[in-house]
């Protein structure tokens, strides 16, 4: 971590809507407040909040519009770059992608991603792989990518805030794991953008308010990890 990345960083947000058996989806709710929420909660100098997306729950049926969503900061940034070329430090670049895990009882900030989508119900557009690669290139479903945020320090500064969060290696095999694999790649081919992936439970959990507050300490740390 340094002052030098703190001047320069842009953070973009992803949740998800409703899916098999998660009418109500925390990220949807946390995604959508988050900027309103973030008025009050100052990043540090230079760090700015970026565009909120709001995901469908959904694999290869959704991924055209994934692409999209991950494009749209490069293009925002109109960094002038080349594909594999890293933006420079007055154009960093952030991911922080949440999902819900309805059966955890804390936070999880996930360390990588597998490259196999087995989904134990259809997504919200019926697909329902079973053992296959994410992206056929990457190698077999063995293959593992790793964030470049250093998710210890991350976890360690969040924990200091009170809040009940682990470090994880393993986001599942389904959407959530099935998106953060591909941001990851988009992160290492395009421009050197990086990103994380968050899991948060049920608002019956752990409740909304603490839930907020979370995601705003979770930015404020990222912002100033460089």
């Amino acid at each position: 971590m340094g002052s030098e990345g703190v001047q320069s960083t842009r953070i973009y947000i992803t949740g998800f809507k409703k899916f098999h058996g998660v009418f109500e989806n925390p990220t949807e709710v946390i995604v959508s407040r988050l900027k309103d929420f973030m008025k009050g909660h100052e990043l540090p100098s230079g760090a700015t909040l970026g565009s909120c997306t709001v995901l469908e729950t959904a694999g290869e049926g959704a991924l055209n519009n994934l692409l999209k969503v991950l494009d749209s900061a490069i293009s925002e940034e109109d960094s002038g770059t080349q594909p594999g070329e890293k933006i420079d430090g007055a154009q960093r670049i952030v991911w922080v992608h949440f999902g819900v895990n309805s059966g955890a009882t804390r936070f999880a900030v996930e360390r990588r991603a597998v490259n196999e989508a087995t989904f134990r119900c259809p997504d919200e557009m019926g697909w329902q792989p079973q053992r296959v690669p994410i992206v056929a290139e990457d190698g077999p479903i063995s293959t593992t990518r790793q964030t470049t945020l250093p998710v210890g320090d991350i976890v360690d500064y969040l924990l200091l805030k009170g809040f009940e969060v682990a470090l994880s290696d393993d986001a599942g095999r389904f959407v959530c794991n099935y998106v953060y694999y591909h941001s990851l790649c988009h992160a290492a081919a395009a421009h050197g953008t990086q990103c994380i992936f968050v899991h948060v439970p049920l608002f019956s959990r752990i409740k909304e308010d603490i839930q907020m507050k979370f995601a705003a300490a979770l930015l404020e740390i990222i912002a100033a990890c460089w």
